[in-house]
């Protein structure tokens, strides 16, 4: 099975497409290659001449692992250039930097958070109030979703931005935050930080993707996600089935292999082919194997089923075999924008 687009029945408001978005938001349970995916959806809406952001919150510089490139500082930096003229952006976004540039925004005091952030001052905040860090981070991504730039044919500095979120588990609450915020501020920059976040994350500007593998426990944690997410009322996107395997054997070859039924002599006759002795033990052995990924194969078909009943658009991306480098990235852009997750 190659890799190609699947689609469950449109959403209402979803004819645009998630990727005509100017922030696309990834997610994903650990393990599930999310920031592999941010980074080849980055390249992928680069394509063409456009210049796109790709951010992380969580301080793990893992785009500056997938790009090979020194750990990223809290400036944009071009990381990659894309098809076309297309460029790559990348932030690592910090709370204690975001905090400060806050200040400086607002209250002019980027000194004095300087001196607070030497005390401790700024962790001690952050971590009684939480949800201020959020908002300090979910702040930055917005503020460059909205920058403008005049020399720009869009007079916008990014045509997108994606931003590697946080896992599936967490994103929700990650994403809402400000909603909190909102509800304890009711008045000041805070408070306009908050309702800036909210107008961008809720908008038709934004899209939720979620990266999964056909497992159980990540499809499970998509499910949830997605109820979470649309019980937040905020904007789904599409599914990024990663890691995909396909069949080794005919569907005839499945179900005899499943149940214990492939002909030992035609076994045999293909490990003679191969240039091996075909002993017994051999060819129970190779039995064996055919059925526990006869097994796998229904395992992930019945995962499919799941993730296909999300109804959103799902796009597949192949396992690496030999592991992720620069040019399986930009063949991972090609095949979203080829099943036209990118427009």
């Amino acid at each position: 099975m190659s890799p190609g687009a699947k689609s469950g029945p449109a959403s209402p408001g979803a004819k645009s497409g998630p990727w005509r978005r100017r922030l696309h938001v990834v997610t994903g349970k650990g393990g599930t290659g999310k920031t592999t995916v941010a980074s080849a959806l980055a390249l992928a809406l680069a394509t063409g001449g456009r210049r796109v952001l790709l951010a992380e919150v969580e301080g793990r510089q893992q785009i500056a692992q997938v790009f090979d490139t020194p750990p990223l500082p809290y400036r944009e930096r071009k990381v990659a250039s894309a098809p076309g003229g297309g460029e790559v952006y990348a932030l690592a976004v910090d709370a204690e930097e975001a905090l400060l540039e806050y200040l400086e925004m607002f209250y002019n005091l980027r000194s004095a958070g300087k001196v607070l952030g030497r005390i401790g001052a700024i962790d001690f905040a952050t971590t009684i109030a939480p949800g201020v860090r959020d908002v300090l981070l979910t702040g930055k991504i917005k503020e460059a979703v909205n920058r403008p730039d005049g020399t720009r044919p869009s007079g916008m500095a990014y045509d997108a931005v994606v931003l590697d979120a946080p896992p599936t588990g967490r994103v929700t609450r990650f994403l809402n935050v400000a909603n909190e915020v909102v509800g304890l501020a009711k008045m000041g920059p805070i408070r306009s930080q908050a309702d800036g976040v909210l107008a961008v994350l809720h908008s038709g500007q934004t899209a939720v993707h979620l990266v999964t593998l056909l497992e159980e426990m990540p499809v499970q944690e998509t499910v949830d996600a997605v109820a979470e997410l649309r019980a937040a009322d905020l904007p789904v996107g599409g599914v990024v089935v990663n890691m995909v395997r396909p069949p080794l054997l005919g569907p005839d070859d499945l179900l005899a292999a499943r149940a214990g039924a492939l002909d030992p002599d035609e076994l045999a006759a293909g490990i003679k082919e191969a240039g091996v002795e075909p002993a017994a033990d051999l060819v129970a052995e190779l039995a064996r194997e055919a059925a526990q990924h006869a097994e796998r194969v229904a395992l992930e078909a019945a995962q499919r089923v799941e993730v296909e009943a999300l109804a959103r658009p799902v796009y597949e991306l192949p396992l690496a075999a030999d592991g992720m480098d620069m040019g399986m990235l930009y063949r991972f852009a090609e095949m979203l924008r080829a099943q036209r997750m990118v427009g």
